[in-house]
């Protein structure tokens, strides 16, 4: 049945009311029937089927039955969304997807209860991802419930009446933390042994999940005081009452104390701590002085005029075991504490580019002739031109045409003719060569090398060269030479780098500097073996990260050597064959490049380490693997496995525990 009646009154008046009377009719009809009562205009979703009871036993005006539809179709799990002046009739499961109205300064005073909205809480004190956690609940599961970390907000679409109670709580919650810091000075203790004792023993990694629990506890070795600092004045009080406790003087006057060090070399420092002068007015002397006999692997700082204080390092433990009254044991600690730092590590990017030029050409022509006297063998008349070294010139060729050298080699000969002192050569009557060569390198050395702070490091890539330094002839027989033996000395011929860096607070590095790049140049030299050696050797500034150019060496050089018969060859086009002209340039252009990395934590380390290791991988991969053929099988180059962060050993595991055995003896 439908119906709805009209009380007397101007129609369209803003008094007009109405009572309504649906009992079990399609909602489609009551919809239309509450739009023309209103005056909205109402779009149904197909998805909107059934039928709905409507009563009311009242009069009710236009926004009472507007809400009295909204309730009636939210029992039946459909919404009224409103957007751009129309009313949207859709599955409730479906409003969170339609144009609601969006909120950011609070949810409006104006909307209805049943009004789907989609506000943006923003926080101010407390992260939206704990909070997350008590609203999620308050919401039904259909509507969605999102935390923006970027901007610490958190989005709800829900009905009004709801985010208005979500509201009340988010504000309830969202309030200033209250941190309670405490500083306590110690007057006995050392604040570093304290501060790690009592993080032990207050168990701070099982409160972490609950930041109302968690406590702070850091040392401050300048002034020898514990920062306490948490949300909870009852677990501060607790902490206060552990550090009063341990805070308590030596039994005995003078105490063996044991620091074991964690970053800090125990043999360098003990003996940095030798300068240090320490008054103790228990004992009244003064610390700096040298220390007694020690056991092997043991090293003594020093020890005071009076023999009170003692400072010895064992390297074995890396520890240093202090002999002191409290009042110096406190000053030592305080300077052990502010050396035994992490020291910085510097990664260095060297990059040593070469590029070398060689260009000679050669050409000349060369004579040669003998007249052999009437029934001898001996020539009456020799005669003719000689230019070159070895293997250009024409009488090297007559003795041995296979000593000529590469290039374009063209002669005539007639037959053979000895002279004295040579013997019978072959009559080369004419020789023109002509030779042209060029030689061009480009190398490029990329070596790259770790090393911590004030430390210097080496890289050596290149061979290992024997160079002859002496040897010993002995004198066995006329014209017999016997060599018993050599002296060798080996070098390093190649790449070496040779660096010490020293980082500064403000992010500079200054870098003292070894560069050497050397070759071999020639081995046949009888004076043994001739290298090129390229060095530098510089002191240089430069920031974290920057690229810095250490030098260079530019060189052009030209070379031109002409032999030719006086008179003869300066004959115009004549000339040419009584000339020998040899032309060379060569060009070599070498700069070295420099980066530093400064790392300072592990994290920096742990990029630059996947970087080098994935470069690496890459480069096998792309090696191409040796193919099968019809005599030998595929050769597949190896791989390096993929670099995965996450991936650790396996822990140990911890074998079954043995039954304990009987005692000995009974126990008392």
């Amino acid at each position: 049945m439908v119906c709805l009646a009209t009380l007397p009154g101007a129609v369209g008046a803003a008094d007009e009311r109405v009572t309504l009377r649906f009992v079990n009719a399609d909602i489609d009809a009551v919809v239309r029937a509450v739009g023309h009562y209103t005056g909205r205009t109402f779009v149904v979703d197909p998805r909107v089927k059934g039928t709905v009871s409507l009563v009311s036993e009242k009069s009710m005006t236009r926004e009472q039955a507007l809400a009295a539809l909204t309730s009636a179709l939210r029992m039946q799990g459909y919404a009224i969304v409103e957007a751009g002046g129309i009313s949207r009739v859709v599955p409730e499961t479906e409003a969170k997807f339609q144009g609601s109205v969006v909120g950011t300064q609070g949810v409006p005073g104006s909307a209805r209860g049943d009004q789907v909205l989609t506000q943006v809480f923003r926080l101010q004190y407390e992260s939206a991802v704990n909070i997350l956690v008590a609203v999620r609940p308050l919401v039904p599961s259909t509507n969605p419930v999102t935390a923006a970390p970027g901007g610490n907000a958190i989005v709800v679409t829900d009905y009004a009446e709801n985010l208005r109670r979500i509201e009340k709580v988010i504000a309830a919650l969202d309030i200033p933390p209250v941190s309670n810091t405490e500083v306590i000075v110690l007057r006995n203790a050392i604040a570093t042994d304290v501060a790690a004792m009592v993080a032990r023993l207050t168990d701070q990694g099982g409160t972490a999940a609950d930041p109302a629990q968690k406590i702070s506890v850091l040392a401050d070795p300048a002034t020898n005081s514990i920062v306490l600092l948490s949300a909870n004045p009852g677990r501060t009080h607790v902490v206060k009452a552990l550090v009063a406790s341990l805070d308590q003087p030596s039994a005995r006057g003078t105490g063996v104390h044991v620091v074991p060090l964690r970053n800090a070399e125990a043999v360098a420092l003990a003996k940095t701590l030798t300068g240090v002068r320490i008054t103790d007015p228990l004992a009244g002397g003064r610390f700096g002085g040298t220390g007694s006999a020690l056991l092997p692997g043991q090293q003594a700082a020093g020890t005071d005029s009076q023999g009170g204080t003692t400072v010895i390092a064992d390297a074995a433990s890396n520890s240093l075991v202090i002999t002191a009254a409290d009042p110096a044991y406190r000053s030592l600690r305080a300077v052990i504490d502010k050396l035994d730092v992490r020291r910085a590590q510097v990664f260095i990017e060297c990059l040593i580019v070469e590029v070398t030029s060689d260009q000679a050409a050669e050409f000349g022509i060369q004579w040669f002739g003998g007249l052999n006297n009437i029934g001898s063998t001996n020539p009456s008349v020799v005669g003719g031109t000689n230019f070159g070294t070895s293997g250009q010139n024409i009488i090297g060729g007559a003795r041995n045409l296979g000593s000529l050298g590469p290039g374009l080699n063209i002669g005539i000969v007639k037959g053979q003719v000895t002279i004295p002192g040579l013997g019978a050569i072959t009559n080369l009557a004419f020789l023109a060569r002509a030779l042209e060569t060029r030689t061009k390198a480009n190398i490029l050395s990329t070596p790259n090398i770790l090393t911590l702070d004030n430390e210097e490091a080496k890289i050596v890539v290149g061979q290992n060269v024997p160079f002859i330094t002496g040897q010993f002839l002995n004198q066995a027989s006329a014209g017999n030479n016997v060599n018993p033996f050599q002296t060798i000395e080996r070098r390093d011929v190649g790449l070496t780098l040779k660096v010490k860096p020293q980082v500064s607070e403000g992010g500079t590095v200054r870098l003292t500097i070894y560069q050497e790049v050397s070759s071999i140049q020639d081995t046949t030299s009888p004076a043994g073996i001739i290298t090129n050696k390229r060095s530098l050797e510089t002191n240089v500034i430069v920031d974290d990260g920057n690229i810095i150019v250490l030098g260079g060496l530019v060189r052009d050089q030209l070379d031109n050597t002409l032999q030719k018969v006086p008179g003869l060859g300066n004959i115009p086009w004549l000339g040419q064959l009584f000339r020998y002209e040899t032309r060379r340039t060569q060009k070599t252009n070498l700069m070295l490049f420099l980066r530093p990395y400064v790392i300072r934590d592990e994290s920096v380390s742990r990029v630059l380490t996947v970087d080098r290791y994935d470069a690496m991988r890459r480069e096998q991969i792309a090696t191409t693997p040796l193919p099968p053929n019809l005599v030998l099988p595929k050769m597949d180059g190896a791989v390096m496995p993929e670099f995965d962060l996450r991936r650790k050993l396996p822990a140990p595991v911890a074998p079954p525990a043995a039954d304990p055995a009987p005692p000995a003896t009974p126990p008392k």
